[in-house]
């Protein structure tokens, strides 16, 4: 079975442009989530990662590879467990397939190794302008933060970020454990500081 595999940030955008080429393919699954939650977390993503497992599904096509994941780690992973269980990847924006002839393509690895690492600095960077608009926004007085009261205690952000706490209680670096469990870096520091306010 060929698929097609299309993520939208919000509920409000529109994917027609992932889905101009629908007819093409058996199937297209469309999550409509933060490109920081890990594929293997999304509705649609472990429905592919489900067939895949089945034997179901041949061949994967993305528009583009920042579709799978904003984390590089996150990209890599994905890509490596299709390649693993023989699924070919198309990534359309690039015009590349992950195997040729059953084998990897190195090219393809190397490409979207690039790829990823540059959504990966985009997110960063977009964060990073985030904090700083906040910063500016309490300098002049007009930053409210969190509802009063809306404040988690540490056992609910625990349970809340439950993947990310496993991942480190297993030994995982903070990199791979937010990439594990679809979030920011900073917020899988949060979870080990929590976890250590806790002990």
């Amino acid at each position: 079975m060929k698929v097609k595999y299309v993520r939208v940030s919000s509920l409000e955008q529109n994917t027609a442009r992932q889905e101009k080429n629908e007819s093409e393919f058996d199937r297209v699954f469309v999550d409509k989530i933060s490109g920081a939650i890990s594929f293997f977390e999304r509705p649609q993503g472990k429905k592919i990662v489900e067939s895949v497992k089945q034997g179901k599904i041949t061949e994967v096509h993305v528009s583009s590879i920042d579709r799978l994941g904003r984390d590089i780690i996150d990209v890599l992973t994905v890509c490596d467990f299709l390649t693993t269980n023989q699924i070919n990847l198309f990534v359309e924006n690039i015009g590349m397939y992950s195997l040729i002839d059953n084998k990897k393509n190195s090219a393809f690895t190397m490409v979207t190794s690039v790829l990823a690492n540059v959504s990966s600095m985009e997110r960063e960077n977009m964060l990073e302008r985030q904090r700083q608009g906040i910063e500016a926004a309490k300098l002049r007085g007009v930053y409210r933060g969190r509802l009063y009261g809306s404040r988690m205690t540490t056992e609910e952000f625990l349970n809340k970020y439950k993947k990310v706490a496993t991942e480190l209680k297993n030994g995982e670096s903070l990199r791979r454990a937010a990439a594990l469990g679809g979030v920011s870096l900073g917020v899988a520091q949060r979870v080990k500081q929590a976890m250590l306010e806790q002990n």
